[in-house]
């Protein structure tokens, strides 16, 4: 049997179910012209009658009743991908830093998943480069200076603000940094970046750019053993600002060199093409453009 198309395996179906051409080209949008034609280049195809009609009714033979048994569960699942395609729905894979998942996840997680309750959303938190059409991730989230240059790339806001930090012990014990440059006397806890890069410590104050190299006795790639360590009094720590500041208020970090902005470059969503994007990831990307907004 030679293979059928799409159309001709709904336009069977339509008028086999419906007994009627009238009415089965009222829901396909086609003449009835169009749809006789469709039928008859069908049969010849196939070298069989798929269908009996007369002036007053239509009905299929023995042959259109098997194969229209053959094509209803086909043409099922052509529908269920429909919904995937127009309406938000199915699995949400992301992989997202932990910084991105406090600070860009979590305030609209419940909206999200309230609106789109046909959506299971999960959420990978990592903070390695990672391949996401290698790994089956729908999309990302990272600083816009780590998404690949061959990804779509959506600005969704300002990334997890850095803070310099320290205890009030450690301070009373060495020398309060006044500038950027002051912190390489100081042991700094470093962190490590998964890719196995360790942490720049970048600034900008009105328009000036600088970059400082420390060192320290602690490198981790662990953000919440940095606070500890930081807590604990064991040096100056730089870290997102969402996470330090109950201590700061608490007076148990004290920020430091205030009027150098440590440099952000905004958390960007990136997947790997525009063409045929899921309902699901469109609704996402919705929510999050009119939170950054």
């Amino acid at each position: 049997m030679r293979k059928l198309g799409l159309a001709e395996m709904n336009a069977f179906v339509a008028i086999a179910e419906r007994s009627s051409f009238a009415k089965a080209a009222r829901q396909l949008g086609l003449s009835r012209s169009t749809l006789s034609e469709t039928i008859r280049a069908l049969e010849e195809k196939l070298g069989v009658r798929l269908l009996n009609r007369t002036t007053r009714s239509v009905a299929p033979t023995e042959v259109g009743e098997r194969l229209l048994a053959q094509l209803r569960p086909a043409l099922e699942s052509f529908e269920s991908i429909n919904v995937f395609r127009d309406k938000p729905a199915g699995h949400l894979r992301l992989t997202v830093p932990r910084p991105a998942a406090k600070q860009v996840i979590e305030p609209i997680l419940a909206e999200f998943l309230t609106a789109h309750p046909a959506i299971t959303l999960e959420i990978v938190t990592d903070s390695a480069l990672i391949d996401i059409v290698r790994d089956r991730f729908d999309a990302g989230i990272r600083p816009g200076h780590r998404v690949e240059q061959d990804m779509i790339a959506v600005r969704i806001g300002e990334d997890a603000r850095p803070t310099i930090v320290a205890s009030p012990d450690y301070l009373a014990q060495h020398v309060r940094p006044k500038v950027p440059g002051d912190l390489r006397d100081h042991n700094c806890i470093r962190q490590r970046f998964a890719s196995g890069v360790i942490h720049r410590w970048d600034f900008e104050k009105r328009g000036k750019s600088l970059e400082v190299i420390v060192t320290g006795s602690l490198i981790t790639s662990d953000g919440d053993l940095a606070i500890r360590a930081a807590l604990d009094g064991l040096g100056i720590a730089r870290v997102p600002a969402i996470y330090v500041g109950p201590h700061i208020a608490s007076m148990r970090l004290v920020p430091l060199l205030e009027d150098w902005t440590p440099r952000s470059v905004g958390f960007f969503l990136y997947y790997p093409s525009r063409r045929q994007m899921p309902a699901a990831l469109q609704a996402f990307i919705n929510v999050l453009k009119a939170h950054a907004r």
